[in-house]
């Protein structure tokens, strides 16, 4: 149904006073005037009402429409994609309710198409970031970053802080051996001046989880004092990654955390969960410390350099002193003979911060609740119906890699604000399985392989073998579904709504495919005439010539015929 408008017409009338135009001026008495010489008198005509120019009523809807415009944006940026669509069809309805339609004057014309654009453009980019299948981009990992900025020997100790760390040290219970040497008082240096900041930082970011930590190893029967040691790896950020592909709190390598119980697929990394990371590293600490006979040096360096390369330094050097043997710098990489002083000197910090000019202040860990999943869920609902931003979902689901929960599985725990498990399990209930996550399908067909699904797709064959539990080298059967590892543009969206018989496309040798000169397309919520016709190369007016259509309005589940006038490339344009 059409909106009508009816403009507003202000008038202001503008008085000597409140009452009229004599008498009082602002309200204040009037001072006498002398008398005129004029013989005849002085008369004040009425004063005649002043009529302000009407609002314009183009400038309103446009307004008003821009105004629903940014309410979208702003709900997308929490990930709210379903309020975010309700403001952007509020924006177009303003202007398409408009007395002679959208495109009925020019400034609304212009606006409205503009609009579309930008809705087109921001929806698409939504679903790039957060299709489910773009993985979290990573931060760099503390020690690459110490070691950027640390690129020579630490600094010359400042005269007076060796006494300053020695009696730190008297009065200060430590539970693993802290040498009184140059190198771990250069880096106390370091951290005191120039990198202050950063390591105030860690510790704050460390306030929520280090008791949490220190819990697991007083179970394991470890020192406390290693509990400091994702200062160095991580700075307590959970998606921390290496260049050697070290990630985590603890910058535990893929191998590492599977000897440890962790699980990483392309849906979850668990060395990302600070819990389930904390227990793995708890259990590889204990085993390297056995391996090196509880020398505790030792251990941290081939915590940092593999247990292998700590092996072969000690044979070569003859000697099982760490210090001894990181001397020189023929038997151990440089990284390491830094990490080991780099730790000690964060312990001897972090645990007494007030000494050395830093704070911290433990903190309680967000409260939260678990709710229990059997498929996937597009973390973006779970944001919209908890009434958070995606970013906190996030936050509380670390070792999830993508937007998504895992694909299949006998339950998958996912946590969430602490008492919203409730409207979660709610509305999980009553959304149809198909509309809780974006993922797309593809169904085998005869001929078909991996390799050529994945070259017709233009995805990798690695990810999508793992995305759908696979070996990469499997054969897949006829009528088999496999999810599409890549963004579900309106294109995709599109070759899951079309008819079997249609398919794909024939590949041309290029990986591009030919189509059809025309299809169907089921509408989709929140598509547009202007993104169909982007996606397909063909324009607005051959949409609404084909499809009979008057104006610029479609609804979600409508056919449309398509008419693709160029080779379309396997759906990214």
């Amino acid at each position: 149904m059409k909106r009508r408008y009816t403009p507003l017409t202000l008038v202001v009338c503008l008085t000597w006073a409140a009452t009229g135009c004599s008498g009082t001026l602002m309200g204040r008495p009037a001072v006498a005037a002398p008398e005129p010489k004029l013989a005849a008198p002085i008369v004040l005509a009425e004063c005649a009402p002043l009529a302000s120019p009407e609002p314009d009523v183009v400038d309103l809807l446009i307004a008003s429409a821009q105004s629903h415009f940014e309410r979208g944006q702003a709900q997308l940026a929490l990930g709210h994609l379903e309020s975010a669509r309700a403001e952007f069809d509020q924006a177009v309805e303003f202007l398409l309710g408009a007395p002679d339609g959208a495109r009925g004057e020019p400034r609304t014309r212009e606006y409205f198409d503009r609009l579309v654009d930008r809705i087109s453009a921001q929806e698409i980019r939504a679903l790039a970031e957060g299709d489910g299948f773009t993985e979290k981009p990573a931060e760099p990992s503390s020690l690459d970053e110490l070691l950027g900025i640390l690129t020579f020997e630490p600094p010359t100790p400042e005269p007076g802080l060796a006494e300053t760390v020695e009696t730190d040290l008297r009065t200060t219970m430590h539970d693993i051996p802290i040498p009184l040497n140059a190198r771990v008082l250069g880096y106390v240096e370091a951290f005191q001046g120039r990198l202050r900041e950063w390591f105030q930082t860690a510790l704050d970011r460390g306030g929520s989880y280090l008791p949490m930590i220190q819990e697991v190893f007083r179970a394991e029967g470890l020192p406390l004092d290693l509990a400091y040691i994702p200062i160095i790896e991580s700075a307590f950020r959970t998606n921390a990654l290496s260049r050697a592909r070290a990630k985590g709190f603890w910058q535990l390598m893929v191998g590492t955390g599977k000897e440890q119980g962790l699980k990483t697929d392309w849906y979850i990394d668990e060395r990302s969960d600070p819990y389930k990371s904390t227990r793995a590293a708890a259990r590889y600490l204990k085993s390297l410390n056995r391996m090196f006979d509880g020398d505790w040096h030792l251990t941290l360096a081939s915590y940092n350099g593999g247990p292998g390369t700590v092996q072969r330094a000690i044979r070569r050097k003859r000697s099982d002193d760490y210090w001894t043997i990181a001397e020189q710098g023929r038997y151990l990489p440089r990284e390491t003979r830094a990490y080991v002083p780099m730790v000690l000197a964060a312990i001897v910090i972090a645990r007494n911060p007030a000494g050395y000019g830093f704070s911290y202040t433990p903190s309680a860990p967000p409260e939260m609740e678990t709710v229990s999943l059997t498929g996937p869920v597009d973390l973006r609902r779970i944001a919209e119906w908890t009434g958070v931003s995606i970013d906190e979902i996030q936050g509380l689901n670390p070792e999830l890699r993508r937007w998504t929960t895992p694909l299949r599985g006998d339950s998958y725990a996912l946590k969430v604000p602490s008492g919203a498990a409730a409207a979660v399990e709610q509305r999980l209930a009553q959304t149809p399985a198909e509309e809780l996550a974006t993922l797309q399908y593809h169904t085998v067909r005869k001929g078909e392989s991996l390799a050529s699904i994945a070259r017709t797709l233009r995805v990798k064959r690695a990810d999508l073998a793992e995305a759908n539990y696979l070996r990469s080298v499997a054969r897949v059967s006829i009528g088999q579904q496999l999810v599409i590892p890549r963004a579900p543009t309106a294109l995709l969206a599109a070759q899951a709504d079309r008819p079997a018989a249609s398919g794909v496309g024939m590949v041309t040798p290029d990986g591009g495919e030919h189509r059809p000169e025309k299809t169907t397309y089921r509408v989709r919520r929140g598509d547009t005439l202007y993104g169909i016709a982007r996606t397909f190369n063909t324009t607005v007016a051959t949409l609404r010539s084909l499809n009979r259509l008057s104006g610029d309005r479609i609804l979600p589940g409508e056919l449309l015929t398509v008419h693709s006038s160029r080779r379309a490339t396997g759906g990214q344009q």
